[in-house]
This record gives C-alpha cells, structure tokens and sequence, in this order.
C-alpha cells in the first residue's frame, strides 16, 4: 500500500493535486444519450428509410433511463468516428459528454462517438469485447484497475504514438502521475484526475441545527467526538422522511468510508506492495468497521437509501459521504445550498480514500494504425484541453497546466477539497487488487446490513484477501 506521496501525490496532477462503483455512480446526463443516439447519423436513417425499425426498437430496450446500455456491442456505431467506452454515469457524465462535443467541433483527425456502459459491468464487459476482438477504440479505467488490465492484455501501450506526436508526458505531468500509468517502461494511460471520497453539509440544514461554518467555509471536525457532535445536533432538525447522513448500506461508499477510518487509525497496508503477503490489522480493521456500522446503530443514516446522492440533492440530509465527481451534480440541483470539505480528521492521522481516472487504448486487431494515433490525440487532447472542462464535475485534473489556468481557480469549492491528495491512501499497484476489493465489499457488506458482526465480517474480509494473493 503506497501512500499518496508515492505515487498518488501526483496521480491528479502536480504540487496539490489530486474521479467505480467507483468514482462515478448517480445519476447520468442525458446528454451521453443524445450523443449515442445522433452518432449514428446515416446507419439509423438507412434502417426507417427501409422501414426495418426492429434493431432501433431494440436499441431502445438496450438504453436504461440513466443513459447507460447494457450491451454496448448493440449500439449503433459510426463507421468515420472512434468509439469510446466509458463508465461515467454519475454527475460526471454530462462533462465527459461536454468534453467529446468540444473536442469533435475542433475538426480533429477523427471524431469520437461514446457508450456509457452500466458501472458495475463496465470492466468485465471490457475484458470480454476486448478478447472477442469487438472492444472500443478508446477507454477509461482507474488507476487502481489498471495493473489488471495490463497483465491481462486487454491495453496496449501508447507510448510510440506519444514520442511520433511529440508528446512528452513529463512536461504536463508529475512523475507520480506518470509512473502510475507505466509498467515495464511502457506508458498505458493518460492521466485523466484524481477523485476523492469527501463530506457535504446542507448549508440550510446546518443553520436550522445551530452548526456554523468555519472560516474556511467548512465545519469543525477534529475528532470523532466532534462529528457525532455535529450530527447529533443535524438529527434533531431532520424530518422523519429525512437522514443526518445520506450513505447507503452497502456497496463502495460504506467500504470508503471504512477505508478512510481504517487508516485514520493508524492501519497498516492491506496487502505487501508486490501483493504476496495480506498485511492488513484485523484489530484495527474491526474497530473501524465497528464505527462505521456505529453511524447505522446510532440512527444517523436512514435505512434504503439506494442512492445517497440523490438523497441529498433532494434536500433531506444534513450530510452526505461521497466522491468529489458529485459537486458539479450538486451545483446543477435547483434549491440545494451545500458546501464540500475535505473527509475530516476523525481519529489519529488524516487520511481518506481516493483513485483516479485514465483513458486507455483497449487492444482491437481490427484497428487501423491511423486509428490508433487519432485515439491518442484525442486521450491527450481530452485531458490537457478538456481538463478545465472535466473539472466541472468536481474532479480534480491531471495536467498541470489545467490546474494553473485561471478558468481552473475561479471554479467555486474546488480548492477546498485539494488537500485530500495529501491525505489520500491507495492500494499497492497490483494487478490482484479488484478481486480482493470485491471480496472486502461484499464481507463488509454483512456487518452494514446486519447479517453479521464486525469481527466476522473482518475475519471474511481476511480470508478473500488470502484467497486472492498469486
């Protein structure tokens, strides 16, 4: 397990910085849709010319009210443009969908059309396209995943594309970035952001309980004494159809929050940096778990919040858990008066969760060479033309010259929650990671849920650790 300093400090870009079920669940834009849909432009106006509407009616049974498609294999394509696959369907959606427009009214060498996929599919729909020879042209994967997807083959690496366009990667990223993205000396990736797991406050909420804001526009949290504090006095306010804390009780926001809390305690890495060796504090890892499930016990998170975002964006919370890929979905929400900060300081060190996003070439034999270098300037451009516009949804960008233009800085909140790439831990990079992080979501889940106790819980999450070591 490195600490950001080793090679997170700079995953979301240089000095401070720092986007599943991972950074990108909730609700989707429309947009994504729309561009899907009139992407393909002259196939679709073949098939009603033809009156064949049968494969446009199964289309249209393929796309889930969210925007995402289950069988992106399914979705008509246009032959002149790259495909992209990505897995945004939370606020951040919308912006990647902004991004693909900009990016395809500048006359590139070839526009980009995308699918957003279902999240908890995103990866394994991936890996399957990828070896059927049926995969996209350009992708996305986190950081945490990537190490994966390289011993599996599934990227290829870019870093001959990147020396022909004369790009070098060290003039606009930090080396941590860099090294994040690079295995045996070849460059799989183009940083994209960095995301974190944050705290949102109701700012009316607050006010009706008496909680005023520092002034750095937060509230003080130095200890876990504090927050119960702040929440107690939030669920005293709180309607009966209301929640102090929107959270769900399962899933990846319970882990990151344990997650944060286990390293604040002063937690050990969960598993030794070459992934042989399982390393976690099952003592420590219980104690957090036993505050985490505390938060349910105590009755500060309403039971069957499915999604606690959109809980909060309906005003019924004083405090929500969640990613940093929420804030540009907050500020859209009519009537919502919110303020983000940094996870605070519950226990002994200051640490939270955190990951990042990349784009990707998926390896595609079918693939011209042409098309390859044009997904690559378009990966390239994305993030270092479109950062400014990613860091609309809250996400804090890779490239360092995003991070010092003055559109970046008059953005609102963002620099509040920049410190948390200081704070953040990762999992060592290894390729065994999202094997072991299913196996502790789904132990942890029994102790959210109430089908088991912590110490069980943990003893499950010990044993799947175990099970995924080479």
């Amino acid at each position: 397990m490195r600490r950001s300093k080793y090679w997170m400090a700079a995953l979301g870009a240089a000095v401070l910085v720092t986007t599943a079920l991972a950074g990108c669940t909730g609700s989707a834009s429309t947009q994504t849709i729309k561009e899907t849909q009139s992407a393909k432009g002259g196939q679709e106006s073949k098939e009603t010319v033809s009156g064949d509407t049968s494969a446009a009616a199964e289309e249209t049974k393929n796309v889930n009210d969210d925007g995402t498609v289950n069988n992106p294999e399914q979705v008509a394509v246009d032959a002149n443009k790259l495909v992209m696959w990505s897995l945004f369907s939370g606020g951040d959606g919308g912006f990647m969908s902004k991004m693909i427009e900009d990016y395809n009214s500048t006359a590139p060498t070839k526009q980009v059309q995308s699918i957003m996929l279902v999240w908890a599919d995103y990866y394994t729909k991936l890996q399957t396209a990828v070896a059927a020879g049926k995969g996209p042209d350009i992708g996305i994967s986190h950081a945490s995943s990537l190490p994966q997807l390289v011993e599996d083959g599934v990227v290829q690496p870019i870093t001959s594309y990147l020396k022909e366009q004369g790009v070098d990667l060290s003039q606009h990223y930090s080396q941590a970035s860099i090294d994040a993205v690079t295995f045996d000396g070849e460059v799989y990736a183009i940083p994209l952001d960095t995301h974190a797991e944050i705290m949102y406050f109701n700012k009316s909420i607050l006010e009706k309980a008496g909680v005023a804001l520092n002034g750095t526009g937060g509230v003080d949290i130095q200890s876990a004494d504090d927050f119960y504090a702040v929440c107690d006095k939030i669920k005293a306010v709180i309607p009966e159809d209301g929640s102090t804390i929107a959270l769900t009780n399962n899933g990846d926001d319970p882990y990151r929050l344990w997650w944060a809390v286990y390293f604040q305690m002063g937690g050990t890495p969960i598993v030794s940096d070459d992934g042989k060796k399982v390393t976690l504090d099952k003592d420590k890892a219980v104690k957090a778990a036993e505050f985490v499930k505390g938060l349910y016990d105590k009755g500060y998170v309403r039971e069957g919040i499915d999604d606690h975002q959109k809980f909060f964006q309906s005003g019924k919370a004083g405090i929500c858990i969640g990613g940093t890929w929420a804030v540009g979905a907050f500020e859209q929400t009519d009537n919502l008066s919110f303020v983000p900060m940094p996870f605070p300081k519950l226990f002994d060190t200051d640490n939270c969760w955190a990951d990042s996003h990349t784009f990707i070439l998926p390896v595609k034999k079918a693939r011209s060479e042409a098309d390859s270098k044009a997904a690559v300037e378009f990966m390239v451009s994305a993030s270092m033309n479109g950062g400014t516009t990613w860091a609309g949804s809250g996400q804090i960008p890779a490239c360092r010259e995003v991070l010092a233009s003055e559109e970046y800085k008059s953005l609102p909140y963002r620099s509040s929650y920049m410190s948390e790439v200081e704070k953040a831990v990762l999992p060592a990079k290894v390729s065994t990671f999202n094997g072991m992080k299913k196996g502790m979501i789904d132990s942890l889940d029994t102790i959210w849920t109430g089908k088991g106790d912590a110490a069980s819980g943990v003893d499950a999450l010990y044993d799947e650790l175990e099970s995924n070591l080479p």
